[in-house]
C-alpha cells in the first residue's frame, strides 16, 4: 500500500514537471505572441487602478477606459518620438563609442604596467570587452522598439481587457457556482495590482530622478537612460547594475573618468534611497523574492522571452509567487521564492 502511494505520488510530480516543460516550450515557441499579450496584460493591470478610482467617482465605465487610454497615449507618443530616436542615434554612434572604449581601456592597461604591475594587455582585453555592454545595452533598447512596434494591438487589448475586468468575478461566479468561495482569487488579485502600481510608482520616480541628474550634466542620450532606468528597475538589484553600465560608461568617454565616478555614485544613491528607504515603508517585505530568484528569474526569462522578458521577470515570478502564497497548500513554495 505504502508502494502504491509513493508510485502515485511520484507519477503526479513527473507528471506535472513535464506539463510544466511542455507549458514553457509552448511559450517560447509563441514568443512573438506572448511579449505582446504580457505587455498588455501588465499594463491593463496598472490601469486598472486609476480606472476604478474614476469610476467610483461616478465617471461610466466607457469614459473611465477612453480617458486612462488617452492618457497612455499622449504620454506612449511623447516617449516614443524622444526615446525612438534616441535609440537610433545611439545605434549608429555605438562603433565610434566602442573604438574609444576599447582605447581608453588598452590605455588604462599601459598605465599599470608602466608602475611595475605585469598586465598582459591581449589576454586581459580579449577576457574584458567593456564594449560589450553598450552592444548588449543597444540589443536590448533595440528589443524593446521591436516589441511596442505592436502598439496598436497592445493598445487594442489593454481595451478589452479593461472592458472584461468588471465582469470577470461574475463569469467565475457562473462557472464554479454561487457557494465557490472566491476569497483566493479576490487576494491574489488585490495584492497583483497593489505590486504592480507600488512598482510601477517607484520604477517612474527613479528613471525621473536619474533624467534630473543626467541632464544636469548633459550627458548624451539622458532620456533614454532614465527610460532604461525605468524599466530595469523592475527587476532588484541587478537590474539597476545594469542600467547604470551604459551610462557610467558613456560618462567616461564623453565626460572623463571623474564623472564616470560621479554618474555611478547618482545611481547608487537614488537606487539605495527608493530600493531600501521608499520601496519598503510603502510596499512592505511581504512580496519580495530572493537575490538568487531574482537573478535566476532574469535568466530563465530572458531564454524564453528574449530581452522584453528580462524586464518582466520580477514581475512574472513576483505574480507566480502571490498565486501560490494564496493557497496553503503551495504556500510553502513562495516562502522558498521569498526573501530572508
Amino acid at each position: 500500500m505504502a508502494d502504491d502511494s509513493y508510485g502515485s505520488a511520484t507519477s503526479r510530480i513527473m507528471l506535472t514537471l513535464a506539463s510544466f516543460v511542455v507549458i514553457i516550450a509552448g511559450i517560447k515557441a509563441a514568443a512573438a505572441i506572448a511579449v505582446p499579450f504580457l505587455l498588455a496584460l501588465f499594463l491593463a493591470v496598472i490601469c486598472s487602478a486609476p480606472a476604478q478610482w474614476l469610476q467610483r467617482r461616478r465617471v461610466p465605465v466607457w469614459l473611465s477606459i477612453v480617458i486612462v487610454i488617452g492618457g497612455i497615449l499622449v504620454i506612449g507618443s511623447v516617449l516614443a518620438g524622444l526615446v525612438g530616436a534616441s535609440i537610433g542615434d545611439f545605434v549608429k554612434a555605438l562603433p565610434r563609442y566602442n573604438l574609444i572604449l576599447n582605447d581608453r581601456f588598452k590605455g588604462i592597461i599601459e598605465w599599470f604596467e608602466q608602475r611595475g604591475l605585469n598586465v598582459r594587455a591581449g589576454n586581459l582585453a580579449e577576457s574584458i570587452k567593456p564594449g560589450t555592454v553598450m552592444q548588449l545595452t543597444a540589443s536590448l533598447l533595440s528589443a524593446l522598439r521591436d516589441a511596442l512596434a505592436n502598439g496598436l494591438l497592445i493598445l487594442l487589448t489593454v481595451i478589452f481587457m479593461l472592458l472584461e475586468a468588471s465582469s470577470f468575478p461574475r463569469k467565475l461566479h457562473a462557472i464554479l457556482g454561487p457557494e465557490a468561495s472566491m476569497t483566493h482569487f479576490d487576494a491574489f488579485v488585490r495584492d497583483v495590482k497593489h505590486y504592480l502600481a507600488i512598482k510601477t510608482w517607484i520604477c517612474l520616480a527613479t528613471g525621473f530622478l536619474m533624467t534630473v541628474f543626467l541632464i544636469s550634466i548633459n550627458l548624451d542620450y539622458a532620456i533614454l537612460w532614465g527610460v532604461l532606468a525605468f524599466l530595469l528597475n523592475y527587476v532588484p538589484t541587478i537590474g539597476s547594475i545594469i542600467a547604470a553600465l551604459p551610462a557610467v560608461l558613456l560618462a567616461y568617454i564623453q565626460l572623463g573618468g571623474g564623472w564616470a565616478v560621479g554618474v555611478a555614485i547618482g545611481y547608487l544613491a537614488v537606487n539605495m534611497i527608493m530600493g531600501n528607504l521608499v520601496e519598503p515603508r510603502v510596499m512592505g517585505q511581504g512580496l519580495g523574492l530572493s537575490t538568487l530568484v531574482v537573478f535566476l528569474s532574469l535568466l530563465f526569462w530572458g531564454w524564453v522571452l528574449g530581452p522584453v522578458g528580462m524586464v518582466l521577470s520580477v514581475p512574472l515570478t513576483v505574480t507566480l509567487r502571490i498565486a501560490l502564497e494564496s493557497r496553503e497548500d503551495t504556500r510553502w513554495i513562495a516562502v522558498l521564492l521569498g526573501s530572508a
